[in-house]
Parts: structure tokens; sequence; C-alpha cells
């Protein structure tokens, strides 16, 4: 199967133009947001851009694509004000994800802000079956590298989720959260160890998407900040290992990698395709 990596592109003037942009940097699936993250918001989609979006990406064989929920989007609340915002952003996310086509929306699970691990994960699970998810549209539930009481940190938080909900839900595996979670992927037998624990706990047949980030902080530290591939605390050794991962071919990698150093989304991206054997 061809190595589907791409990058999280901008929809500014328009999401047609982050087909463009994801053409640019050389990439062949990739991810959105369907307006600031920031912010309480509705999707900024045009209909005629949605229609540009749909026949770009089909035209120059670019997918899958994920949108990513907001920021402030926090399933696990106990509180029912932050809950009904949350259910609400993400129905919006479905719904836009369906008009443009995407496949995937992705989100966190986000902090029981001192319910417990088991009232937010029940909190988390529920918020998501109120969703109307439309045919052809998957809800994918995030790893985290679960600072404070955020949850999804654990496998074993994800896989309850996944239990819980009565929603086909699958995962998104973001490899600078895991690591900052306290999974090693720095060298082979880390890789190895990791994903073999994933599909125990979780199972290799819902992994959906790979964020691929190298880790600017060591393993098990729960600090969430990216790094070019293969110049983190990951590495090359641990990046390739894991692009090359016979479970790991097939599933499209999307980067967040920073923009810093003279080093673009287009450089990590040709970064992983020389990795990759």
């Amino acid at each position: 199967m061809t190595l589907r990596v791409g990058a999280h592109t901008s929809i500014a003037g328009g999401v047609h133009n982050a087909v463009e942009e994801q053409r640019e940097y050389s990439g062949n699936c990739g991810q959105i947001f369907s307006h600031s993250p920031q912010v309480w918001q509705d999707p900024n989609i045009e209909d005629e851009n949605a229609t540009q979006f749909r026949e770009q990406s089909a035209d120059n064989d670019i997918g899958p694509w994920v949108i990513h929920s907001s920021y402030l989007v926090n399933l696990c609340t106990p509180k029912d004000d932050l809950r009904e915002k949350s259910i609400g952003s993400m129905q919006k996310e479905v719904d836009a994800a369906d008009r443009l086509g995407i496949e995937y929306v992705n989100v966190h699970l986000g902090a029981h802000t001192g319910a417990g691990v088991e009232q937010g994960l029940d909190n988390a699970a529920s918020a998501l079956d109120e969703l109307d998810v439309p045919e052809g549209v998957t809800v994918l539930v995030e790893s985290d590298a679960g600072s404070g009481t955020k949850l999804g940190g654990d496998f074993e938080h994800l896989a309850a989720v996944l239990d819980r909900s009565e929603q086909d839900l699958e995962v998104c595996l973001d490899t600078a959260h895991a690591f900052a979670a306290g999974y090693d992927l720095s060298t082979p037998e880390g890789v190895n160890a990791t994903i073999a624990e994933f599909d125990e706990v979780v199972g290799l047949d819902a992994l959906a998407c790979v964020h691929l980030n190298d880790s600017k902080h060591e393993c098990g530290t729960n600090k969430d900040e990216h790094a070019h591939i293969g110049e983190g605390h990951i590495g090359d050794d641990g990046m390739g290992a894991f692009v090359n991962h016979e479970a790991i071919r097939d599933v499209p990698l999307v980067l967040e990698t920073p923009s810093e150093n003279g080093k673009s989304f287009a450089w990590n991206i040709d970064r992983v395709k020389e990795l990759r054997a």
C-alpha cells in the first residue's frame, strides 16, 4: 500500500486551500481545523469551498482527511454546561466532515477535573453516545500525554471508552503523547513492546490514524511539546522502527510537527519518507 503521510494544514481563505497546501508539502493525507480551535465557533465552511475541497482531494488522491475538534471540547467533564457545549461542538464537527467527505473527526477525551477516572471515562462515552454521526464519518479518540486529570494517556482509557460507548469509535495514536505518557518509542524494542501492548489493550483493528510527532521532552514526563521527526527524544531509531513496523505500514500518518529552525512540514514529510524502508 502507498505510504500515506501528510500534515495539519490551514483552511485560511477557504477549506479548499488546505488541499493545495498539502500538495506543496508533498503530502497525500492530512488534517484540518474546521474553525479556530481556541473558541466556541461553528465550522467556517462555504458550500462552494466544500465542493472544491472534495473535488481537489479526489483529483489529487489526497486522503484520508481528519478534522481535529476544538481544544475547548471536554468529554470527561462533570460540568453540565461544558458537557453540552462539547457535545454541540462535536455534532457540528461530524456534520462538517460529512459535508466535506472527510472520514474522521479526532477528539481528546479531556479532563475529569476531580470527578475521578472511572466517572470521567463514563462521561466521555455517554457524551459521544449523544452524537448523531453521519454514515461514512468515524470519531477517533486520541491518545493523550496524560498531564493533570486528563484522560487518554493510558491505553486502558482508550479501550474503556471504546467498550462503553455505543458508537463505532476508533483511535488516533499520537507518538509524542504516548511517549510523554510513558510508552517508550525511542528504540526498536520499545516500539515493538508499545505496539504489542496497544494491540493487547485496545486492538490494532481500532487504530485508524497516527499523529506522527517526535517529542521535545523525555519519556514519561507528561509534557506535550512536539519536535521535528528524528530530532527529539524519540529520535531516528524510534521513528524509523515505528514507521516501518508491520502494524503501522498501512495506517495514515499525520504530522503536527513545529515550523522552526528553518524546517517546515515539507522537511518532516521528506524525513518520514527517508526513514520508511
